[in-house]
């Protein structure tokens, strides 16, 4: 066959994977050559034609491996098809994971694939893979499904399907070394990894070792995470628990508009407001906005890892048609992160919580004011910062007898194996409180006769007590204050998956236009997980978030029955016609039966144009997490309609906050409550895509495809965030989400309730538009150009208090909705040198000039930093937006084959040193994780081959 089309979709993936590879690698095939039958991404019928009627792009080794990227999470991550993804940039909110997100539509809606077998879910429980589970050393290539796949793969495969092909049938050995580090003498990454294997003319083995190590950089070490909100006015985004301590008085400051008493925080003098002590409360001034707390440069801009591997893979032709392979893998990932130290809020500033009715008693050896304190906020620097570690293992196993065999002169295929897979995961995490213990050292206290300060009182003294002096400034709690009421939690988590599965494949009879085809095929399926937390975090006696334990799991029984179906070929108008047809069983034990089928055709009225399309049902299993996750706690920055003040802003409430004490909100971060729902179902889906491939002939080495998609999602999973169940209560009047806020006698905010379930629809849109080139020969070397894009018309999503509109160009929090990524690559070779540049492009987009970071009106934040406030938006509403510019990142690199059968690459990275563009409605951060932090990285990676 003519290998035209399998050239350009090695010349996509050059521009998809956002590096460079070399350039003799990319297009290897320009000759008319007879290739075997092998299974392709998307489909279980093995095939001579590897252009499926399904757009799938494939990564190479080489061009993993020239990128300058440690983490296959990384290289994924570049694709122009890549939404919003868990990575290392994570640091408040990260746990070490990478993730895939294609579509935008949400890591769980992207299957991940290993050796065309389901990857074992991540400990998080919430049906993501963590890619960076998977040996980074033992990968060989990456096959990238853009379509939906559920009738192939079943759950999860609603955005797309990634598909990591481990090393197999390596024969020799190999050596690589890779050092990188931002040029600012940070972030430094190195990579080591041997494989060597072995042949014989019935058997194969590989056996390969790698090993990562990732180190961190800090906020504090760039301009624009060096503060809460870059850029803005000053102590914008600060903290209100400060080293030095924010205390209170709660106490009658007035009355309110109905004549009711009027309560809130007073000073020592009876007026409303906090105060910040010294020498035990002795002396005291008031807390102004100056005192507030910078505290991003305590915070880990990018966190660090390690990570070894070990990967096995034989196989074994036990007769000439019988087989037995078997893939063993097993990786370690020790992953950080660092948080600013641990907010002590105690008393009447944490309502809702278990330090709710703590007080600093006026008994206390430290507290020299005479009165008990009741709000208290403290920032423990003393503990050295919130520090989170993990440690991963994955265990993963596949082992499978295979075969073939002929009916009459037709070939079939079979297959029957098992797949296992686990992760264990312990956390370590320091810089937390026990409440208990701090009820018990800011209690009463005494000196005993020996001068040693001790908890309670003479006659009752609490055994290993040791007070706390919280009223002296920064530096006053002790080693054996931390020692006693500090604690170091251990969680455990764990994932385990088991698979068994038979197949059958071949061909039946001829029609018109080739052999009618089939694959048929069972699979069961085990999945259960838990989550462990600490006891102390288990009860919520923490000054961190609490959660109880999760476990569970379910089972499923599946079926599938996939047609390949040539009609024509070789008559004019239909040089290529046909069909394929698919349809899958699932049988789940915990919400029952799914049927999902597909139908796609292939069409070429010519031999240089290729028309194909598709159209899939598709569904999404409720993940453990979601089904039996455990009550835990969240603490979002939200702004409550009902305050009177927010920060230190006026704010007038909506007619619907009648009733609610209009109190000041000082603590933007509110607690909210999450858990599972058992009574989840599945998601459902359609997905339509419809392009076309054009290989003109007379233009030699010119390719040129487009595809439209479409992918409605129904019954989508979800549950809402703090602020829009606020404004769902508030502003737009849904009193179910009303009766999940609790409000205490003075107004605040104790707690919010949010359970997911199956009450969303989603519907994504767009085209995906790939160019490529290469020239002929010249005697300055060979060259090739590759343009591709994603670009995304529309981005909808409904559920009952979210409005649906459009999001594309629109930014959220940690939610990019890009209207194109586009990705350019030009690359270069002559004799044992090449050389490549490419450019990655991000869309602009905008944000809303609303939360924290834009109060203040025109004179403050907002005048400063909102670029459009007099925007109206939809419903012919005052919108005020911030316009969030385009970028885009130019990485460069070059090689030299040595004579000494090595390849010498050196790269730079955003070369021309691109800052992220700043986003102020950004977590813990003013720019988005998805762009690269500033600084150019520069990295050598040296080859050896024996």
């Amino acid at each position: 066959m003519n290998c035209r089309t399998n050239k350009l979709r090695d010349a996509v993936v050059i521009a998809l994977a956002a590096s460079v590879l070399p350039a003799g690698a990319a297009f290897a095939q320009d000759t008319t050559q007879t290739l075997d039958k092998i299974e392709v991404t998307g489909s279980r019928i093995k095939r001579a034609d590897v252009e499926t009627s399904q757009p799938v792009f494939t990564m190479s080794r080489e061009q993993i491996q020239a990128q300058g990227q440690t983490s296959i999470g990384d290289i994924i991550q570049n694709i122009s098809t890549n939404g919003s993804s868990l990575n290392s940039t994570y640091n408040n909110g990260g746990n070490g994971e990478t993730r895939v997100n294609l579509r935008n539509l949400g890591s769980s809606r992207t299957l991940v694939l290993v050796n065309g077998r389901r990857w074992v879910g991540g400990t998080g429980l919430g049906g993501a893979v963590d890619l960076n589970t998977i040996p980074t050393a033992a990968v060989e290539r990456i096959e990238v499904l853009k379509d939906g796949a559920s009738t192939i793969y079943g759950s999860d495969a609603i955005a797309g399907v990634v598909n990591i092909i481990l090393r197999q049938n390596f024969d020799g050995a190999e050596a690589n070394a890779y050092f990188g580090q931002f040029d600012k003498g940070d972030g430094s990454r190195e990579s080591y990894d041997f494989t060597i294997g072995s042949s014989g003319d019935r058997w194969h083995a590989t056996v390969g070792v790698g090993y990562v190590k990732e180190e961190a950089v800090w906020a504090g070490d760039r301009a624009i995470s060096a503060v809460p909100a870059f850029n803005s006015l000053p102590n914008t985004g600060n903290s209100s628990t400060t080293p030095d301590g924010r205390f209170g008085y709660f106490g009658q400051t007035g009355t309110n508009s109905d004549g009711s008493p009027k309560f809130e925080s007073t000073r020592p003098d009876g007026a409303a407001g906090y105060f910040v002590t010294g020498n035990g409360g002795a002396t005291w001034r008031p807390y102004t906005s100056a005192d507030s707390f910078n505290h991003a440069p305590g915070n880990l801009l990018v966190t660090p890892q390690e990570r070894t591997s070990l990967f096995a893979d034989a196989g074994l032709s036990i007769t000439d048609n019988v087989r037995f392979k078997t893939t063993v893998t097993y990786n370690e990932r020790q992953s950080e992160q660092i948080l600013a130290a641990m907010p002590i809020v105690l008393g009447r500033a944490a309502p809702g919580t278990n330090g709710a009715n703590i007080v600093i008693s006026k008994d206390n050896v430290y507290n020299e004011t005479g009165r008990d304190i009741d709000y208290i906020q403290y920032r423990a620097m003393e503990t050295g910062g919130r520090i989170y570690k993990q440690n991963v293992k994955t265990y993963g196993f596949n082992g499978a007898f295979e075969g073939d065999f002929e009916v009459g002169s037709r070939f079939w295929n079979w297959e029957a194996g098992m797949f296992y897979g686990k992760n264990d995961q312990t956390d370590i995490t320091t810089g937390f409180f026990n409440i208990s213990a701090l009820r018990n050292a800011l209690g009463p206290s005494f000196i005993d006769g020996g001068g040693v300060a001790r908890c309670g009182t003479a006659a009752n003294v609490v055994d290993g007590c040791v007070p706390m002096n919280m009223l002296s400034g920064a530096g006053s709690i002790t080693p054996d204050m931390i020692k006693y009421a500090g604690f170091t939690a251990h969680d455990v988590y764990g994932y385990e998956q088991k698979t068994y599965y038979a197949n059958i494949g071949g061909e039946l009879f001829d029609l018109p236009g080739g052999a009618f085809a089939f694959s048929a095929g069972v699979e069961r399926r085990d999945e259960s997980g838990f989550d462990d937390p600490d006891g102390l975090i288990n009860s919520g006696d923490t000054t961190g978030n609490s959660r109880t334990a999760t476990a569970g799991g379910y089972k499923l029984d599946e079926a599938y029955l996939e047609l390949a179906i040539p009609l024509l070929s070789g008559v004019t108008g239909a040089q290529l016609l046909d069909f394929s047809v698919a349809s899958r069983i699932s049988d789940y034990s915990n919400f029952g039966n799914t049927v999902n089928s597909k139908f796609g055709f292939r069409w070429k009225p010519i031999n240089d144009l290729m028309v194909r399309g598709n159209w899939s049902q598709g569904f999404r299993a409720p993940s453990i997490s979601e089904l039996f996750s455990g009550v835990s706690d969240t603490f979002e920055d939200v702004a409550d309609p009902c305050a009177g003040v927010i920060g230190s802003d006026p704010n007038t409430p909506p007619a619907s906050c009648a009733g609610v004490p209009a109190y000041t909100q000082s603590n933007s971060q509110i607690r909210t409550t999450v858990g599972g729902n058992t009574t989840l179902g599945p998601e459902t889906s359609v997905s339509k895509t419809l392009g076309f491939v054009y290989s003109p002939s007379f233009v030699q080495g010119l390719d040129i495809s487009l595809d439209w998609w479409n992918i409605k999602v129904e019954d989508s999973i979800y549950a809402q965030n703090a602020q829009q169940m606020l404004d769902a209560c508030y502003t737009q009047g849904v009193g179910a989400i009303c009766d999940m806020i609790t409000r205490d006698s003075t107004g605040q905010i104790s707690n919010m309730l949010a359970v997911p379930n199956n009450v969303g629809t989603m519907e994504v849109e767009g085209w995906d538009f790939t160019v490529g080139y290469r020239l002929p020969d010249t005697r300055f070397g060979a060259f090739t150009f590759v343009w591709d894009s994603t670009y995304n018309s529309n981005y909808t999503i409904e559920d009952p208090v979210t409005e649906g509109y459009n999001r594309v160009g629109n930014y959220l929090s940690r939610d990019n909705y890009w209207r194109i990524r586009s990705n350019l690559l030009v690359a270069w070779q002559m004799g044992d040198f090449g050389a490549t540049a490419s450019a990655r492009y991000y869309s602009s987009q905008v944000e809303d000039c609303t939360g924290a970071n834009y109060t203040g009106g025109v004179n403050g934040n907002f005048g400063r930093l909102c670029s459009d406030p007099d925007h109206i938006g939809r419903g012919n509403k005052a919108d005020p937006q911030r316009h969030i510019p385009s970028v885009t990142y130019t990485d460069l690199s070059g090689y030299w084959k040595t004579p000494w059968n090595a390849q010498i690459t050196v790269g730079v990275n955003n070369a021309f040193d691109r800052d992220p563009p700043k986003a102020y409605t950004t977590f813990a951060n003013s720019f988005d994780p998805q762009y690269e932090i500033p600084g150019r990285f520069f990295y050598m990676r040296y080859n050896q081959k024996f």
